[in-house]
């Protein structure tokens, strides 16, 4: 009798904790399906319907959307422009990233100002980014031409955005310049974390430092890694403002993504079903990496 006392207590005490833990949460909850869930049910619910900014839902069409994005004779440089710009700005960040922690991870002087001073790019809006690029590579008067031309390192103006081969990669760098501090700052952070008496014993063991990174550092810093690598690829694939300011996803389609198609798409072209058909479309695959993240992680947060 005693003992079903005793657990109907921690059942009713297990209830009343659950029960405040939803309460607390109730605000952010509803934040989150306002800001978030909300557009995305919204936006899942357009691409099986036509829809336009001035009738609203006007049928549904089931996947037809789908089925005339997919014919679109420029989806298939879409998707190859969205993989470039992607894989190759993240990757870029993800490398160069690493490398910048590891710097200042070093000691040196003015090593706190230095820490601060390399957020700038990530901490500078977009828009003014773009604005900044397209004076400093503008062929006439941008000021990375002049260097260039006064160097002697080229004969005549590069016009990196007004040419199909080089507007993709163009955008790209600028990308990875504004993107390298999140990574450099995120692995740093992950890098207090190694134990210095770990570094010690790898080398006491003989370990060089190749083989002490791999075999104590690594290990520390990949769940960091991981989700910034993953939160870097949602939201570079989900990036239009350097494209959109900078090319306009030209010259002709060479730099238009996804992303830049769907926005094109529902608001210039006034076609809320198909923006909203090619904003799934990415949002199907974005989910592939995050099963991979999910599964290269435990629920403790460890790699497996």
């Amino acid at each position: 009798m005693a003992q079903s006392t005793a657990v109907r207590r921690r059942t009713r005490a297990h209830t009343t904790q659950a029960r405040e833990a939803y309460i607390l949460l109730a605000p952010a909850l509803i934040l989150v399906g306002i800001f978030a869930a909300f557009p995305l049910v919204r936006s899942v619910w357009f691409a099986f319907n036509e829809a336009n900014p001035f009738q609203g839902i006007v049928r549904f069409v089931g996947f037809d959307n789908f089925v005339a994005i997919f014919k679109n004779l420029n989806f298939g440089r879409y998707a190859g422009n969205t993989a470039f710009w992607t894989l190759g700005a993240v990757g870029l960040q993800l490398l160069l990233g690493l490398t910048a922690a590891l710097l200042m991870n070093q000691r040196f002087a003015l090593r706190g100002a230095f820490r601060g001073l390399a957020m700038i790019p990530w901490a500078t809006p977009s828009v003014l980014v773009a604005l900044m690029w397209i004076w400093i590579l503008d062929p006439n008067h941008g000021i990375l031409n002049k260097i260039l031309l006064g160097l002697g390192l080229i004969k005549e103006p590069l016009e990196l955005l007004s040419r199909p081969e080089s507007a993709l990669p163009t955008l790209v760098a600028v990308d990875v310049w504004q993107g390298i501090p999140l990574f450099a700052v995120m692995i740093l952070a992950a890098l207090q974390g190694v134990s210095p008496e770990q570094r010690e014993a790898a080398a006491v063991d003989g370990a060089g430092r190749w083989a002490t990174f791999w075999a104590v550092v690594w290990p520390v810093i990949l769940p960091t890694v991981l989700i910034t690598t993953l939160l870097r690829l949602i939201w570079t694939s989900n990036y239009v403002d350097l494209v959109l300011i900078m090319t306009t996803g030209g010259p002709g389609i060479s730099s238009t993504t996804w992303a830049l198609e769907s926005y094109l798409t529902a608001y210039k072209s006034a076609d809320f079903g198909q923006g909203a058909a090619y904003a799934v479309t990415q949002a199907a695959i974005l989910c592939i990496f995050i099963a991979i993240y999910l599964r290269l992680t435990r629920d403790d947060g460890s790699t497996r």
